[in-house]
């Protein structure tokens, strides 16, 4: 346990944990695309880091899709290197929310994960759902 703390504090990486270098875009990734505008979305914001855009499929009447720039094929490919757009990424998440008027209510804040999580586009990407009442279990 304590390799894994050091390895996340980055003071020693086990060798079963090196990743491969990020690509900052892959051709086939439809989000690449979209962060790339060679396919068109309706973007919300979007800076050096982020873009976030309307979902095309709502399932709340807020549905913002929060995109990292970067590729990261999901959060099991992130490493202790994307800490820092991890945590931006939480507070983009909180400042969309306010901006969109949901922050007060409250929101969901949603990262499918693999096929049984429900991923089904290889790009690290956050769900913000709000604007009603989530129910739990999600399902």
């Amino acid at each position: 346990m304590l390799e894994l703390y050091k390895w996340h504090l980055g003071l020693a990486v086990p060798e079963n944990a090196i990743r491969e270098v990020k690509a900052v875009a892959v051709t086939d990734c439809l989000f690449c695309r979209i962060v790339n505008k060679e396919i068109p979305a309706a973007i919300v914001y979007e800076d050096d880091s982020f873009m976030v855009i309307n979902d095309i499929n709502p399932a709340a009447p807020v549905h913002l899709l929060i995109i990292p720039r970067i590729h990261i094929a999901s959060l099991n490919e992130a490493g202790v290197e994307d800490t820092e757009i991890l945590g931006k990424l939480q507070l983009l998440a909180a400042q969309m929310a306010d901006v969109a008027g949901i922050a007060g209510q409250g929101y969901r804040l949603v990262n499918n994960i693999g096929e049984w999580g429900g991923q089904t586009i290889r790009h690290l990407h956050y769900h913000l759902l709000g604007g009603k009442q989530l129910g739990w279990p999600p399902e």
